[in-house]
């Protein structure tokens, strides 16, 4: 693997909020250039619901269109992105 791919990467943290179940893999490396809604898919499927509330700094809901790579860059802590997600509402 050459470098170039492996800086394409993006280091997603997931926490969970509001009595929402942890989940047992909380890190996962996502493409720079992923749509925001590739992790929103990815957290249905491992929380086994159709509806996931999903946050940036514990506050709002990020653009399932917007592009990991931005969403790092605006809103990310030491090159990660943290998401928080819930299965209620619960900040914003």
């Amino acid at each position: 693997m050459d470098k170039k791919s492996q800086d394409d990467k993006i280091v997603v943290v997931f926490r969970a909020t509001g009595g929402a179940p942890i989940l047992q893999q909380s890190k996962v490396k996502v493409s720079a250039d992923s749509k925001f809604s590739k992790l929103v898919i990815f957290l249905k499927k491992q929380l086994k619901t159709d509806t996931v509330y999903v946050y940036l700094r514990e506050a709002f809901a990020p653009s399932i269109d917007d592009t990991i790579a931005v969403l790092t860059q605006a809103y990310g802590i030491d090159g990660k992105l943290h998401v928080n997600y819930a299965l209620t509402p619960a900040w914003g």
